[in-house]
């Protein structure tokens, strides 16, 4: 694991981790029980070059472009609508150099897998009532190039310095993000 604002480590993309990390950031500020987001992340230099009155109000320019990501928050998801089956009907048109999710979930002590009941229903209600659950909220991002980076935070320890970063942390997200950067004629595009 990489501690969120060191990005030395061989395979973290340093613009993706900074753009992970302005994200949850950005997020922490509103506090817990938010809505999940999703984000396309476009190549800043280009986003001054192609659209410089929206590169003015965002506050950047040339020298802030060079090597960095821009986050661009999308449409709030339909409410009761899932990320995950959002990011299985999605791809992104090729202007767009990667993207990122923020979702807040439960998660269950390693233990506890062998109780979780198989109706979908039955499995939340379980782990809303499990007295080891801790709830996390979890920003996910990817590029085209194929680089990962997340960053996690525990609601019981919902500060800054307690932000855990790494390349890996959750996979099955990073796949369906990854998907969604592959051309498929057949799923929708999302807006920019």
């Amino acid at each position: 694991m990489t501690s969120p604002t060191d990005t030395s480590d061989f395979d973290v993309d340093p613009a993706l981790a900074a753009a992970v990390l302005e994200i949850e950031s950005h997020i922490a500020e509103g506090g817990w029980d938010q809505p999940a987001r999703l984000y396309a992340l476009v190549d800043t230099a280009q986003l001054v070059e192609r659209e410089p009155a929206l590169a003015s109000l965002m506050g950047l320019d040339a020298a802030s472009a060079q090597g960095s990501l821009t986050p661009v928050e999308q449409d709030q998801l339909t409410p009761g609508q899932l990320l995950e089956q959002l990011l299985e009907s999605i791809t992104w048109p090729p202007g767009v150099a990667g993207c990122a999710a923020v979702v807040e979930r439960l998660v269950l002590p390693p233990g506890a897998d062998d109780a979780i009941p198989d109706d979908p229903t039955s499995a939340e209600e379980f782990a809303r009532e499990h007295p080891d659950r801790q709830e996390v909220r979890i920003v996910a991002g990817v590029t085209r190039a194929g680089s990962t980076y997340c960053a996690l935070r525990l609601r019981a320890h919902d500060d800054a310095q307690s932000v855990v970063g790494g390349s890996d942390l959750v996979p099955g997200l990073l796949a369906l993000l990854v998907d969604t950067l592959h051309d498929d004629p057949e799923g929708p595009e999302v807006d920019q």
